[in-house]
């Protein structure tokens, strides 16, 4: 690590901050959904929020939307909207079936320049690019809400002391 460690240990990239939480809301999103294996998922959310300083471990968490509850239905969505945008009538049973039976690296190769593949890939991308971009934005929202109520609670209690200080010097002694 020694040739990206200052890059990596950057105090920035580690902070909750208004930019960096939603890019890093973003980014995992878009790399858990769009790569689907667990490892690789938060490697390389991490190695992505690098370039964008996005923060580190809530790239890393969001990530962990794909799970094995998340998963079946991601790769049906997928599989649907590839074969609406390709005009294609694949299905995601073949998919499946690779993975509960272990397949080999021929099975999958061969699986991959089917008709499912294009479709799946296909839609993966657009979907994980919209979750990436919905994340974003609601992300963004929840900050500045939160942020807004604070400062507007911190305004109230500044007046209700400059009011009790202005009562106190116009009260009789």
């Amino acid at each position: 690590l020694a040739p990206v460690a200052h890059r990596v240990l950057e105090p920035s990239l580690w902070r909750f901050t208004r930019r960096s939480v939603p890019r890093g809301v973003a980014l995992g999103l878009l790399v858990g959904i769009f790569l689907l294996v667990p490892g690789i998922q938060i490697a390389g959310a991490a190695l992505l929020a690098l370039p964008f300083r996005a923060n580190i471990p809530v790239a890393a968490a969001m990530t962990f939307l794909s799970n094995p509850a998340t998963t079946p239905l991601i790769l049906w969505a997928s599989v649907y909207i590839g074969n609406w945008l390709l005009g294609r009538t694949a299905d995601a049973s073949g998919f499946m079936s690779l993975v509960n039976d272990h397949a080999s690296i021929r099975q999958w190769c061969a699986w991959l320049f089917s008709e499912a593949a294009p479709a799946m890939l296909v839609g993966l991308a657009l979907i994980s690019i919209a979750a990436g971009v919905i994340g974003y934005v609601i992300a963004d929202w929840f900050w500045r809400h939160r942020m807004g109520r604070k400062w507007q609670a911190r305004k109230l209690r500044i007046g209700k002391r400059h009011e009790s200080s202005a009562l106190e010097e116009t009260a009789p002694a």
